[in-house]
């Protein structure tokens, strides 16, 4: 059996931005499963019952959350990314 395959760069980094983006992605999980926060009737809206609106308002709420989530992502990339090319360009000189 070989050795793993070496990894040119370092590992995942954990970061603010990445924990808030991961808890946006974990908020609606939370919200859906612990139904017995939203298992009632009232209150009503606009003749639907809290247990089916709750839901259909987190689908929204977790369309929010989760472009968010990506944004967060992506910034945090570009940063990295641009941080990389400035410590060492591809010439092998620091700016």
């Amino acid at each position: 059996m070989s050795a793993p395959p070496q990894r040119s760069g370092p590992g995942p980094v954990v970061t603010p931005t990445r924990v808030v983006a991961g808890l946006c992605l974990f908020a609606p999980f939370v919200a859906i499963l612990w139904v017995g926060s939203y298992a009632r009737v009232e209150p009503t809206l606009i003749g639907i019952p809290f247990f089916y609106w709750y839901q259909m308002l987190w689908v929204l709420i977790a369309c929010a959350l989760t472009i968010v989530a990506y944004g967060l992502a992506r910034r945090e990339q570009r940063a990295r990314r641009t941080h990389a090319h400035a410590v060492a360009p591809e010439g092998g000189e620091a700016r």
